[in-house]
């Protein structure tokens, strides 16, 4: 094993048995935990690919009982500390999302139920944490959508400040929330954002929860909080037999995976599921990596409503879920979004387009023998159209409200 060693002394651990960072590239180099790598692995990364590194953690020190239902347990995050970087930032009610049976073997896990109403919640706990941990201060986030709202609100809890790089087409309710929280909001072009990001962290000191590499690496950290998916859906359901996923850059997908692969190394179960990524037909870099055998892939990206995924580069952490669970990249339509979402809000769920999506790619799929969960990333209130259809005003009387209801097929 080769080990690189740092001078940096760690923080309290926080309940946590993280010990290394580990290069996805060659799993034979680890980093000191401390400080989180924020441009990958430095010794297997080239110009064009840049490999993620992940956390690892003194397993055999895991105690059964973190598994085990019981009342009165830590709720959220912290019930699963031991397999989580340390939780030095405050947290917010993050995690514990209801798994809803939508019948014939096919689940819903909705994420809309987090603070900031999506899965990002999971993500910035662990990687504002790891602000705090290293003393920066402030943190500074490329995002027009889900993880600028959620960076902003968990740094507005830990007390430090936030500039969040959003381009002019946030929608409303993002910069809603970006603005309540007190981050520093500066929209400018798209193709702006990540250099402007690069200057104010080099500037500033400001620690980057965004990705500043060429392929997606994206915070150390940060997939270590989506685990926490995997280990709810085994407390309820156990191990399904797929899990389908929204994948822009690939972290939830992977982080899921991984939550997964630990319940097995800890001998919990002795299977895993298969992963399927399910991506915008307009783009789709996992799906062309895939397709070449590549670690990463770059694609042009179309117009899609799923502006949440729209990603044009990948990153190596979801090719390594796909080929590890036996799962394929599927390409998801417009249509197939807005069916699936539809679906979704019959049974009472309101999610974004780009949160449909892995409803969209089973129902493309076909039936799966066993048990599926399809996660549901975000809700319907962060979609780039909420607010632009309003009802019709209606006269308030009899015969007016029974036209109404007529026309819904209410009366006959």
């Amino acid at each position: 094993m080769i080990a690189f060693e740092d001078s940096s002394t760690p923080p309290a651990a926080a309940g946590s048995l993280a010990t290394v960072q580990r290069s996805l590239g060659d799993p034979a180099i680890t980093y000191p935990l401390w400080p989180p790598l924020i441009a990958g692995c430095p010794a297997t990364s080239t110009d064009e690919i840049a490999y993620p590194v992940e956390v690892d953690y003194a397993y055999e020190r895991v105690e059964p009982e973190l598994f085990e239902r019981a009342a009165g347990r830590r709720r959220g995050l912290e019930r699963w500390a031991p397999l989580l970087p340390p939780l030095l930032a405050p947290g917010l009610g993050e995690g514990d999302t209801p798994l809803i049976d939508f019948g014939d073997g096919v689940y819903v896990k909705d994420e809309s139920r987090n603070p900031t109403w999506s899965h990002k919640d999971r993500i910035n706990r662990c990687t504002v944490s790891a602000a705090v941990a290293v003393g920066a201060p402030g943190v500074v986030v490329s995002s027009s959508g889900n993880h600028g709202a959620s960076a902003a609100a968990f740094a507005a809890r830990a007390g430090l400040p936030a500039v969040v790089l959003a381009s002019t087409g946030a929608p409303a309710a993002v910069d809603s929330f970006l603005n309540a929280y007190g981050a520093t909001v500066l929209s400018v072009p798209a193709e702006a954002r990540w250099g402007l990001m690069r200057e104010i962290v080099d500037r500033l000191g400001f620690h980057p929860l965004s990705n500043l590499t060429g392929t997606h690496t994206g915070h150390a950290f940060g997939p270590e909080g989506y685990k926490s998916i995997a280990y709810e859906i085994h407390a309820e359901l156990g191990v399904p037999a797929a899990v389908f996923v929204p994948t822009g850059y690939g972290e939830l997908l992977f982080g899921v995976w991984k939550g997964f692969t630990e319940l097995r190394r800890l001998g919990l179960t002795d299977r895993t599921p298969r992963m399927f990524a399910c991506e915008p037909a307009a783009g789709g870099p996992l799906a062309e990596a895939m397709r070449v055998g590549a670690p990463a892939a770059h694609v042009p990206v179309g117009h899609t409503t799923a502006y949440a995924i729209d990603c044009s580069v990948g990153g190596y952490r979801g090719v390594l879920a796909l080929r590890d669970s036996g799962g394929r990249a599927l390409l998801v339509t417009d249509a197939e979004l807005a069916s699936a979402r539809s679906e979704l809000s019959r049974q009472g769920l309101w999610v974004e387009a780009s949160a449909a999506a892995g409803l969209a790619g089973l129902r493309g799929h076909g039936p799966i023998d066993g048990p599926v969960v399809c996660v549901a990333t975000s809700s319907g209130f962060k979609d780039l159209d909420t607010g632009t259809h309003r009802s019709n005003p209606v006269e308030p009387t009899w015969p007016a409200v029974e036209r109404r209801l007529r026309a819904a097929g209410l009366l006959s």
